[in-house]
């Protein structure tokens, strides 16, 4: 294992702790970091993403039976068969954007400005959700709606659940910050299994280390073990008060993306007519 896979390991068994204790799925930060620090495509930052949420998930889901938590499988079992619908939505929808764009940088600064956007709307709420009126939603169509959005959103932009996870659970069905968390690690595992057998059945597999995918994925079971001992210590207002933290970060962190992508587009665009005016 190299200094690059030591790195990914690290990242991935943080962000998967923090994924497992908030319920976010760990793709939320570890998209943006990957981005900021690492020389991979996006594609293949996309694929890596998914699958390393992918084993944390289930492995927290695993490791949660004992929790006292419980999934609300009248609600949860729809919104997984949405999500499974959005997995596959969402990882066609990225495949398509990438074929329309001529350069993969727009497509990171689509992806990093709809993180920004969603983090920055899903804080304003957990700041103000007290004086919000929650729903019951019960309907099964509805869900299922619901479910899809989550799916898809989570699948194009390769965080597994992200913030909008959280929010949207405490929203429509009134869910306590565990409950939700635990609920949505439940409909990631539906929405990624989804986009990854989709990618598989279309050979759309990206080219990466197969070393890199394993320790990556060791890196988010690892992670999960972590963060569902953690969890279990914490009290709800100890893991909303985590959550709002983890928001600030990945405010942060999303608009120092755009700012270098745009930054390289502007040095590249540069020094490209520097060397024509030589050139000619």
């Amino acid at each position: 294992m190299n200094v690059i896979d030591m790195l990914y390991f690290l990242v991935c068994m943080l962000s998967s702790a923090i994924g497992a204790i908030s319920g976010i799925g760990g793709g939320v930060i570890i998209k943006p970091v990957l981005d900021a620090v690492s020389t991979l495509e996006i594609s293949a930052i996309h694929f890596l993403s998914g699958n390393v949420v992918l084993c944390m998930a289930v492995s927290t889901l695993l490791r949660s039976r004992k929790s006292g938590v419980r999934i609300d499988r009248s609600t949860s079992a729809f919104l997984a068969v949405g999500a499974c619908l959005g997995g596959v939505l969402g990882k066609q929808l990225f495949e398509l954007m990438r074929g329309l764009f001529n350069t993969a940088q727009f497509l990171s600064i689509l992806q990093s400005a709809l993180l920004l956007l969603i983090n920055i709307v899903v804080f304003c709420y957990i700041g103000y959700k007290q004086k919000i009126h929650t729903l019951h939603i019960s309907s099964a169509f509805f869900c299922c709606l619901i479910g899809l959005f989550m799916g898809t959103l989570s699948a194009f932009l390769g965080i597994g659940g992200g913030p909008i996870n959280i929010a949207v659970l405490s929203f429509f069905f009134s869910m306590k910050p565990k409950e939700a968390a635990f609920n949505s690690i439940y409909v990631i595992v539906f929405s990624q299994a989804a986009s990854l057998l989709g990618t598989l059945c279309r050979g759309a597999v990206p080219a990466i280390s197969m070393l890199t995918l394993v320790v990556m994925c060791l890196g988010g079971v690892c992670g999960s073990i972590v963060g569902s001992n953690i969890s279990k210590k914490l009290s709800d207002e100890n893991v909303d008060r985590l959550f709002s933290i983890l928001l600030i970060i990945l405010i942060l962190l999303n608009i120092y993306n755009i700012a270098r992508i745009q930054m390289t587009e502007s040095l590249v665009a540069e020094s490209g007519g520097a060397l024509q005016a030589v050139i000619f």
